[in-house]
Order: structure tokens, then C-alpha cells, then sequence
């Protein structure tokens, strides 16, 4: 390996540098990167309208959800299977259970513990003043295990408690990932220089979103990869959810979508085994100024079954469609492939972006577990409070 190379994140390096007063270096009392780019100013580009408000951090974590519910009914069909089921325009409308709701997938459980994950850590960091990010995430993985059936790890008692796991519609087996449980049951942390395996699958990417909204984008670039190499050990696996990372987080600064995706590319070559996820991510950015159709246009970047093809076709599909979010995730779901995980990131990209209010009312209306995505998405907005209730909710363990 090229050490010229920068390395995202390692257990003796980056996430247990804390200061003597709580807070990380580098971090303000909140647990967020000090950012000298404040109320999305730039110099050379001017005034940006910054977007870290209530109405986007719910359209980021609410839109995956609908992406992901859109895109579950088709998520093994190809695209003509698709249109002889559902008609010329294929599958445009959330599919209602019989319980009145939009089911979302593993995607979107797993994208809530990330977030939940996200909370204990910085707590930890700031009651406590020392703490491993990932570890905590890792933990709460673990505890997502548990809601899929698995035992929990009995050496590991003390992670499982919080507020999630008392949500009954989480403790429902949606499709998860091979790699996800068989790295997960074995009981080891992956690192980016440990890795668990070599899977590039698009497990990673999939659940990276709240990294993007709680922090600036390139420690949500560092912070995306290290989660994401708990479970994928390959370069693909894990890139791809610091470049969506940090895509999310240049849009919450107040960045448009095709500067955000060229700034997530320049963030990529500075890391190994970056050139995949960098060419999925320029074909996204040339293929959506052509005139050719969504489906032509994705079939060249891939089907969404690693992670930088999922990351590719939702880029695509955002910038094809940045002002219709309707139109960009039935793309992202109207394929031969993955499509509940591209629709899921293409929904937090978009629903970043444009927010909630920008989101047809009738599909948040139906969507599963609305207001336990709604609460966590303002959580990730405040960050942390120092009461006994934040404690009981995300305790730094």
C-alpha cells in the first residue's frame, strides 16, 4: 500500500484524540468538527444557504426510507420483469401492507442504528472525554443483530439497551445482508487496516447517511469509511460510504449536487482503491447531461449490488432529477438491480437537498416507522444535550 496515500480512520489514530475539556479536537461542545466554512460561506463561490435545519435532516432520513420502500417490491426483478407488472413507467406508487404502511428493508433499519450509533459515541466522548467511534457504532450494530433473531454476545451485555431496541417494527427480519450478519455474528470490529473480509457489497453504503448529517464533510468522509469497513472490508464497500458521506454533508453546508459529487470525487483520490468508486461517480456526472433514458444510463454504471455502482446510479439519478424527488427515486428503483438500496440513497441524497416539504405528503404519511425517523433526524440536528433524559436515550456505551 502507497503510504503517500492518506488512510481514513484507525483505532489508535483519529477517534480517541479528545481534549481535557470533553470535547474532541477539533470539535465544538455538540460533538461536530469545528468548520471554518460557517453558514456554507466560500470565498470564491460565495454565500451559500445552508441547509442544517429540522426540514432537511428529516427529508435526508425519511426520503431513504421512501426510496427504500419504493424500490423493495422490485428489488429482484429486472427492469422488462418490472414493466410487465406495473405498466410502461414500472413501479411509481408505495405499495401499502396490510398494515397501512410502506415497509422499509434492512437499508433503512440499519441506516437508524447508524444514526443511534453516531449519538452514543459523541455522548461518550463528551461526558466521558475519551471514546472509539466505530467501536460504539459497532455496538450498535450488534444490538440490530439482536432485532434480526441472533443472540446477543454475552460478553457484550452492557451495549444493549437504548431507546431503539424497544421499537417493536424494528424487530423484523427485511432482506439483510448476508455480509452484514456473517460479519456482525462473528463478533470482530473490521477495520480499514484490519479488514473483516473483502466484500465490496453495498451494505455499507447504504446505512452511511447520518454520517453525513452530523458531521462536516470530510471528517463524514473518515467517519462513513470506518463504519462502513465494520461490515465490508473492501476498498469499494467502504469508500463508497465516505463519498456519500460527504456528499450529504456538502449539501447540508449549502453545496449543489454536482459540486458535491465533484468534491466527493477530489475526497476520493486521496485514499486507496479509490479509482471504482471515482468512475462510477464521473460516469453519474456525464451521463446525466446526455439525452439518453435512466434505465440506458444506469445499465452502463452497474445494478447496485456493490457499492460503488449504488453509489454511482444514485448520484446519477439525483442529478438527472434535482428538483423532482418523485422522479429521481422511481429512476433509482426502475432498473435490473439493487433497487430498494439505490432508491434508499438517492431519497437521503434528494431529501437532503431538497427537504422534506419537497416530499409528497402522501407518501411520508405512509411511510414505516415516520416518526421514529423524524426523531432521529432531529437528534442528529441537536447533537447532544447534557440531561439525564439524552443519557437514558443514547447512553455512551
Amino acid at each position: 500500500m502507497d503510504d503517500k496515500k492518506a488512510k481514513v480512520g484507525s483505532k489508535n489514530a483519529e477517534f480517541k484524540d479528545v481534549g481535557p475539556a470533553g470535547t474532541m479536537n477539533g470539535m465544538n461542545r455538540t460533538g461536530r468538527m469545528r468548520n471554518s466554512n460557517k453558514n456554507g460561506v466560500n470565498g470564491a463561490a460565495g454565500k451559500r444557504v445552508s441547509k442544517r435545519d429540522g426540514n432537511h435532516f428529516r427529508g435526508c432520513m425519511v426520503g431513504g426510507a421512501i426510496g427504500d420502500a419504493l424500490g423493495m417490491p422490485v428489488e429482484f426483478l429486472r427492469a422488462d420483469a418490472i414493466i410487465r407488472k406495473y405498466g410502461p413507467g414500472g413501479i411509481r406508487d408505495l405499495e401499502v401492507s396490510p398494515s397501512g404502511k410502506a415497509l422499509i428493508t434492512d437499508d433503512t433499519q440499519m441506516t437508524l442504528f447508524t444514526a443511534e450509533g453516531i449519538l452514543r459515541a459523541n455522548n461518550r466522548a463528551l461526558s466521558r472525554g475519551i471514546c472509539h467511534f466505530p467501536s460504539i457504532v459497532h455496538g450498535a450494530y450488534l444490538r440490530w443483530l439482536m432485532t434480526q433473531g441472533y443472540p446477543k454476545f454475552e460478553d457484550k451485555w452492557w451495549t444493549y439497551n437504548g431507546w431503539l431496541l424497544s421499537v417493536p417494527e424494528l424487530h423484523f427480519r427485511r432482506g439483510p445482508g448476508n455480509t452484514c450478519l456473517s460479519a456482525l455474528s462473528s463478533g470482530e470490529l473490521g477495520t480499514i487496516s484490519s479488514p473483516i473480509n473483502n466484500s465490496k457489497g453495498c451494505g455499507g453504503v447504504m446505512r452511511a447517511a447520518p454520517a453525513g448529517l452530523f458531521y462536516p464533510p470530510e471528517a463524514a468522509f473518515m467517519m462513513a469509511s470506518e463504519f462502513a469497513a465494520i461490515t465490508h472490508g473492501h476498498p469499494s464497500g467502504y469508500l463508497s460510504a465516505g463519498a456519500l458521506a460527504y456528499m450529504i454533508a456538502a449539501i447540508i453546508e449549502g453545496q449543489d449536487l454536482r459540486r458535491a459529487a465533484k468534491g466527493a470525487i477530489a475526497e476520493l483520490g486521496k485514499h486507496d482503491g479509490h479509482e471504482e468508486c471515482v468512475e462510477c461517480l464521473q460516469k453519474a456526472l456525464d451521463f446525466s447531461r446526455t439525452k439518453q433514458t435512466d434505465l440506458e444510463a444506469i445499465r452502463q454504471i452497474g445494478e447496485g449490488w456493490v457499492g460503488e455502482e449504488a453509489l454511482g446510479i444514485a448520484v446519477y439519478c439525483a442529478l438527472k432529477h434535482p428538483d423532482d424527488f418523485v422522479g429521481a427515486v422511481v429512476a433509482a428503483v426502475n432498473h435490473d438491480g439493487d433497487s430498494d438500496s439505490t432508491g434508499a440513497i438517492t431519497g437521503n441524497i434528494l431529501g437532503a437537498y431538497l427537504g422534506l416539504s419537497r416530499i409528497p405528503p402522501a407518501w411520508v404519511d405512509v411511510i414505516e416507522l415516520r416518526d421514529v425517523l423524524i426523531q432521529v433526524a432531529d437528534d442528529l440536528l441537536v447533537g447532544y444535550r447534557d440531561d439525564e433524559e439524552w443519557g437514558k436515550k443514547y447512553p455512551g456505551c
